[in-house]
């Protein structure tokens, strides 16, 4: 079953964030058997060839992929999903407008303005019948990232746009862009009433956490685990472990 049908029949669906290059890091997120991996093109590189080679290798053990673009740019998206990605998340979403040229962005026609091409790679290189390829593109997952003051005040219009999945917080840009410390009071609030309006519209909630704990703990329809900081964690907690010695 496709990611975005999963999500649409219910499921709680758990993934991790990464940056290029991580071969290793995709490839134990498929044999964990996480329900799908999101690379950071946005905080990270976004070297196409590279990219393809993860959703290759993602591909390969069955897991989805994500990829977040580093700006709402036709043309980036038109060339993430020409790789094969399961969807894409867009950041910095501020308006209705804003997310309608997302949604034209990631769909073919009449729907969208993607340019049409079956030879790509998510095309299996021409293997596939145009109307196969069109029929395996409604399935395109399109996540809207609000992380402002104006995107807070717009959340109603963004999540009402035909097209807009899911919608994440992001909760580092919003605390900047309200003047307050990551944490405040401020961003929670903000974060709960978008969540609400949300889902009030049908759409569902994307929520990044630094721990299996706060993973099981939230009530987010695509958990996204930060696995840079999981790691840090993990390897800080392996360096103060006290050398007790072999004897």
């Amino acid at each position: 079953m496709k990611l975005k049908s999963k999500l649409r029949a219910g499921s709680r669906l758990r993934g991790g964030i990464l940056r290029l290059p991580a071969e290793m890091l995709v490839e134990l997120s498929g044999i964990a058997n996480l329900d799908y991996v999101l690379v950071d093109c946005e905080h990270g590189p976004d070297d196409l060839v590279p990219l393809q080679q993860h959703i290759a290798l993602a591909q390969a053990h069955g897991l989805p992929v994500l990829v977040r673009v580093g700006r709402a740019d036709p043309n980036q998206v038109l060339r993430v999903l020409d790789l094969g990605a399961d969807g894409i998340v867009v950041p910095h979403v501020e308006s209705a407008r804003e997310a309608e040229e997302v949604v034209r962005s990631a769909h073919y026609p009449p729907r969208g303005e993607r340019g049409f091409a079956t030879y790509s790679r998510a095309g299996r290189y021409g293997a596939v019948t145009a109307t196969e390829h069109l029929r395996n593109a409604e399935d395109v997952l399109v996540v809207a990232m609000v992380e402002t003051a104006a995107g807070v005040e717009n959340t109603a219009e963004i999540v009402a746009v035909e097209g807009i999945d899911a919608v994440w917080v992001g909760p580092a840009d919003l605390a900047v862009s309200l003047g307050v410390p990551p944490g405040d009071q401020a961003v929670h609030r903000a974060t709960a009433e978008v969540h609400r309006q949300a889902r009030d519209a049908g759409a569902a909630v994307m929520a990044i956490v630094s721990s299996a704990e706060a993973g099981a703990a939230g009530d987010a329809d695509l958990v996204v685990y930060n696995l840079a900081h999981i790691l840090l964690g993990t390897f800080r907690a392996l360096a103060a472990t006290e050398d007790t010695g072999s004897g």
